[in-house]
Formats: C-alpha cells, sequence, structure tokens
C-alpha cells in the first residue's frame, strides 16, 4: 500500500513511536499492510497543525470552501473502483457492496459543497425590547472525528465533508481493522485543494488514551464518533470535562414490521436491504423481523429463498454477493448467537453453520420461531443472521419494537398508509423506513434516540453540528 504512515500537517510521518501494527484481509487472513501507529506526541502535533490551518480556513468566505468539497466529489467520483477495491481489501465487503459504500461517500462532499453556502442566520427585531436580535452561525473549533470499521470511507467522508463546510479542521482516528481507505483519501482532498494541517490522520493500536488526550485539549470543541454505545458512553464522560459539542452516532436494534397488508415481494426485497447491506455489519441493518402470522410462512419462504441466492466468497470476486465478516471476533459472535438462538427453540431455515477453512466467514442465514429470550433479540447481531419473529396485534409489536434501549433505526412494511403513518410515528426511533429497506441519504438527518446516540450527521443538521449559533443584540 502507498500510503501507510499517518497523516498530519499535510506530510507522511512514521509516528514519534516509530510503531506499525498490521491490517488484514478479512478474506484470506493476509497480512495487506503495515500501518504507523500514532502516539501522545503525534496527537499534539495534529492539533496543533490543525490549529494553525484552521485560522486561515474559517476566514474563507464559503464559496471558497463549496468549491474545494465540490472538486473533492469530482475527484473520488472519478475514482470510485479504486477506493471500492481498497474497502473490499481491508473490510471484507463484496464489490457491489464496496462500490456503494464508495459512492455514498463521494455524495457527502457533494452534498456538503452545496451546504456550505447556507448557513444562514437572521436578522429579527426584538418585541419587548426593540432591540435588533442578530444570529449568526460559526465554526465550533478543532474536531476529533473517530470512525469505525464497517464503512471506512463513508464514515469519514459523512464527519469530514460537514466540518470542512462549516469551516473546522479536523483530527481523524480510523479504525484499526480498516485504516487504509482513509489514508488513501488524503492525498485526494490535497489534489482538491484542501489546504495542509486542516484534516490530519491518526491510526493507532492506542484508541483509548490517544483520543482521551485529545478530548482534553482545550482547543478541541467537538467530538464526532461512530461505534458502539458502550464506547461512546465512555467519549461522553471524557468530553464532559472540557464541556465538548458531542456527535454521536451509536448502536442500533432495528426492528422490521412487516404487516398483513404488506406487497411481500417489496417486503422481502427491503428485508434484504435492511439485513444484508454490509453482510449486516452496520448500525442500520434489521436486527428483529417481526412478520405478521397471516403472511409469516409467505415471507418467510421468500425471503429464505432470496437469502439462499447469495452467493458467498471473496470479495475480490466480481460474482460474490457476500464477503467475509471483518474478524474472527465477530464471526464467532455472530456464531454464538445462532447457537443460543436455536438451542432455545429457533429453526434453521438456511444457513447457521461456520464454514471450514481460511477467511473469516458465515454465510446467510435465516432463522424462524426466534423466542423472546434469544440473546439476538436484545443485542446487535452484526452480521447475515435474520431473525424472526410473528405478531397479530398492531399495539403488541409497536410495544415489542420499542422494548429497546436503542432508537436508531425502524422499517415498517404495509400498504395501508394511513396505519403506516400512525405506526411510524408511534415508534421511538430516529428515523423509520417506510416500505424502504434503506435511509441512509446524505440530503436527511440521520442518528437516533435513547442509547443510540445524540446530534444527526448529514442533511444540514450535519453542518450545524461543527457549528456555534452566536446572537448580538444591537439597536440603530
Amino acid at each position: 500500500m502507498d500510503f501507510t504512515d499517518l497523516y498530519i500537517d499535510g506530510a507522511w510521518h512514521k509516528g514519534a513511536a516509530n510503531e506499525r501494527f498490521d491490517v488484514l484481509n478479512p478474506a484470506t487472513e493476509e497480512v495487506i499492510a503495515s500501518v504507523a501507529s500514532a502516539e501522545i506526541a503525534d496527537a499534539d502535533a495534529a492539533m496543533d497543525a490543525a490549529e494553525a490551518a484552521m485560522k486561515e480556513w474559517a476566514a474563507q468566505t464559503p464559496r471558497h470552501r463549496s468549491e474545494v468539497l465540490r472538486k473533492a466529489w469530482e475527484l473520488m467520483t472519478a475514482r470510485l473502483d479504486h477506493f471500492a477495491h481498497l474497502i473490499t481489501l481491508e473490510n471484507g465487503k463484496a464489490g457491489t457492496d464496496a462500490k456503494g459504500e464508495a459512492t455514498y461517500a463521494a455524495e457527502f462532499f457533494r452534498w456538503f459543497a452545496e451546504e456550505a453556502v447556507r448557513a444562514d442566520g437572521m436578522l429579527t427585531h426584538a418585541p419587548a425590547s426593540g432591540a435588533r436580535i442578530m444570529v449568526q452561525h460559526k465554526p465550533a473549533g478543532l474536531a476529533v472525528l473517530v470512525t469505525p470499521w464497517n464503512y471506512p470511507a463513508a464514515m469519514g467522508t459523512r464527519k469530514i465533508a460537514p466540518a470542512l463546510a462549516a469551516g473546522c479542521a479536523v483530527i481523524i482516528k480510523p479504525a484499526s481493522e480498516t485504516p487504509l481507505t482513509m489514508l488513501a483519501l488524503m492525498p485526494l482532498l490535497e489534489e482538491a485543494g484542501v489546504p495542509k494541517g486542516l484534516v490530519n490522520v491518526l491510526p493507532s493500536k492506542r484508541t483509548g488514551a490517544l483520543v482521551d488526550h485529545m478530548l482534553h485539549d482545550p482547543r478541541v470543541r467537538v467530538v464526532s464518533f461512530t461505534g458502539s454505545t458502550g464506547v461512546g458512553r465512555k467519549l461522553l464522560h471524557s468530553a464532559a470535562d472540557q464541556v465538548l459539542k458531542p456527535a454521536m452516532e451509536l448502536g442500533g436494534n432495528a426492528p422490521l414490521l412487516v404487516f398483513e397488508d404488506a406487497d411481500l415481494d417489496v417486503a422481502v426485497e427491503g428485508a434484504m436491504l435492511a439485513k444484508m447491506r454490509n453482510l449486516g455489519e452496520a448500525c442500520t441493518a434489521a436486527n428483529r423481523i417481526y412478520v405478521h402470522e397471516d403472511v409469516a410462512e409467505a415471507f418467510t419462504a421468500k425471503f429464505t429463498a432470496a437469502m439462499s441466492a447469495l452467493k458467498v466468497g471473496d470479495g475480490t470476486d466480481p460474482s460474490v454477493d457476500v464477503g467475509p465478516l471483518v474478524n474472527a471476533d465477530t464471526r464467532d459472535k455472530v456464531a454464538a448467537f445462532v447457537a443460543d438462538a436455536v438451542a432455545k427453540g429457533a429453526k434453521i431455515e438456511c444457513g447457521g453453520t461456520t464454514p471450514n477453512g481460511t477467511g473469516f466467514f458465515y454465510p446467510p442465514t435465516v432463522m424462524s420461531n426466534v423466542p423472546e429470550n434469544a440473546d439476538c433479540v436484545h443485542d446487535e447481531i452484526f452480521g447475515p443472521v435474520a431473525a424472526i419473529q410473528t405478531f397479530t396485534d398492531q399495539d403488541d409489536v409497536i410495544r415489542r419494537a420499542n422494548d429497546t434501549e436503542y432508537g436508531l433505526v425502524a422499517y415498517v412494511f404495509s400498504e395501508n398508509m394511513k396505519r403506516a403513518l400512525q405506526v411510524c410515528e408511534r415508534l421511538e426511533y430516529g428515523m423509520v423506513g417506510l416500505n424502504r429497506g434503506l435511509v441512509s441519504d446524505p440530503a436527511a438527518p440521520f442518528g437516533g434516540v435513547k442509547q443510540s446516540g445524540l446530534g444527526r450527521e448529514g442533511g444540514h443538521e450535519g453542518m450545524l453540528e461543527f457549528m456555534e449559533t452566536q446572537y448580538i443584540s444591537a439597536s440603530w
């Protein structure tokens, strides 16, 4: 790999300790790169660079920032195949899925190029005092971005693009399993016109200590994290010491509801997207599938046929639909969920057995008759396993769907729009897919409620996460 060192102040560095760690191809278990591991001194250097770069960047016109981001979109769109291949190598996802992620990742640059010129303020007349109320949005300050391994391109651009649009500088800590895609993005940003020091990338095996150190530096004003709720809670504790602005996109336990009046072909297609996008390694993945008893047999048969038809293998093969899971721990956790559910009475409709041989593979699996006390009902599966339960009563299934500490996304399938929208409004989730298995869109405010996070990414709200509102009272 060409870019495997730390990226600080527009240059490549071996790191203060000159230590490295290996990145594996999850399909072959072979080492594909050795990457520099950042230490505290490297974080200090990155923050120094970011502080200096932000002064000039924040003073640039919104149009200038917009045009740089637009150029980044153009360059990345021209190189989608390159980034897709890199995503497949370090993450394992199949080629089609990787190309979809690369396209989605690039789109954040275009969307926030358009939003950069729309940080609208307000001028109004105070009714009581007669003073003028002037409101404007200003860059919040240095932002620390912590991204997960499941979307090595998109989770980075979803944070970088709005931060740059807002006028902020960033330090990115990519996941240790998948740092290569984010490092490879840096030469592209240079070419697009991003000033040196504005974006810095610090892969590290000492994630906790490194991020905690940065969150206690007074120059840092925003922390944006995508990952598990458990880690998010720890980061919020650290952020509290400096009263940082947090943007947290955390875990999920998404329910998918199929009512008796649903178009089953649409529901199966939506369930395949909601379950198998990124091999189920997504916080938005359908984790609990509730199907009305009247259509449960027909839905399960159609869904099982679709899952059984997927080809498993190395994602670099264009005929493969399903690649490996990211590592052995993730695969073993998925297998344990299946074993637990079967022991408690679930029935395997397809899959359900860990294959022998090299690579962290697990087959697309459908389980029916999954009991309420199965572990997979209460925790994220994060793999290609669909757990089907049945229901007969609308109020009861809404109660079951809401019976979780998470509240990221839910899915509803029904041809009765009045009933479907009533159900959507009663679901305690930040997002709902109505007759759709895909909700992620750069133009939409992505985020959850309850233990699934704080703030929103994407949409107009995504840029405001990196801005502070200033109010000026004036009289003339």
